[in-house]
């Protein structure tokens, strides 16, 4: 920034000027640098690349709705089992791959005693994913 002061006016008037050159010289060294680095920038191996689909394949595991009702009969997918039935049919759903979902629906008035054996049997199949259905409040 300069200042200049004219002789003909008073001491108490001072002109003050901006001195725009400096500027306008970094201004045209950027301009220059910029237009010499943008064709390197773009400049690159032109490949067609192929095109692919990134959705997962998901394999959903089958769902098997257990049912125990009050009198402490089983059914399996609305086939009514004996727990012996049971034993086999556990067995051959552990070896699947992916393991179905077990879905263990128990009358609230059934005995501890069919659910408890339920259980074993399906932790001596080697089954894993087995779930609780109850209702909502």
């Amino acid at each position: 920034m300069s200042f200049h002061i004219q002789d003909d006016q008073s001491d108490d008037a001072i002109m003050a000027e901006i001195n725009m050159t400096p500027m306008v010289d970094v201004m045209l060294v950027l301009l220059i640098i910029f237009m010499i680095t943008l064709p390197v920038i773009q400049q690159a191996v032109k490949v067609e690349l192929p095109k692919a689909n990134s959705v997962r394949n998901e394999i959903k595991p089958e769902s098997v709705q257990l049912t125990i009702d009050s009198k402490g009969q089983i059914f399996w997918n609305s086939t009514p089992i004996d727990l012996k039935t049971f034993d086999g049919y556990a067995q051959k759903a552990a070896e699947k791959d992916p393991q179905p979902e077990i879905n263990l629906r128990a009358d609230k008035s059934v005995k501890y005693e069919y659910v408890a054996q339920v259980l074993a049997a399906s932790r001596r199949a080697g089954l894993t994913k087995l779930g609780f259905v109850t209702e909502p409040d």
